[in-house]
């Protein structure tokens, strides 16, 4: 199971059109953790299961479960659970859904942690990156036990230093 991620696009169509078209034979489920700003139906938002972010004012869910490759992730932006501050209540949410894999944004922050059996995903951000220069997404490799996490540039290089590979 492959799935693409991306969070805070706010507002780009062209960068999340390239990225569904790069991965588009690959990937099963293209996830996108909110704060795209763009309408429910946009041409660019369709491949996407989508959440609402503090920026969003169309009527996409705040959070929502994906089942991919027998693994349930938990999907939500992050500004309703303090994630700027800590991920214990991100934590406490994923784990009353029954999730193994917790995919969200808000912070523009890249970067994948297991904690307590939940593996946190946060793609960063394809329009306003904090922490680094690389504006950046997420994709999610799921098979034998295993889940492989590489980060992306926007323009489709890797980000070989972020690549992380956990149990799962």
């Amino acid at each position: 199971m492959k799935a693409v991620i991306v969070s805070d696009s706010h507002g780009l169509t062209a960068e999340l059109a390239e990225i569904v078209n790069r991965h588009r034979h690959e990937a099963d489920l293209f996830i996108h953790c909110g704060d795209s700003e763009l309408e429910v139906g946009a041409d660019e938002i369709a491949p996407f299961a989508v959440v609402r972010g503090n920026c969003d004012f169309a009527a996409f869910p705040a959070e929502r479960i994906e089942e991919a490759g027998g693994v349930r992730l938990f999907v939500t932006h992050g500004h309703l659970y303090g994630v700027k501050t800590s991920l214990l209540r991100l934590s406490y949410r994923a784990q009353e859904t029954g999730a193994r894999v917790v995919c969200f944004g808000h912070s523009h922050l890249a970067g994948a942690e297991q904690m307590d059996g939940l593996l946190f995903i946060n793609p960063g951000s394809i329009a306003l990156p904090r922490g680094r220069k690389e504006k950046t997404y997420a994709v999610l490799t799921i098979g034998g036990g295993r889940a492989h996490v590489q980060f992306y540039e926007v323009n489709g290089q890797p980000v070989s230093r972020m690549e992380r590979t956990f149990s799962i």
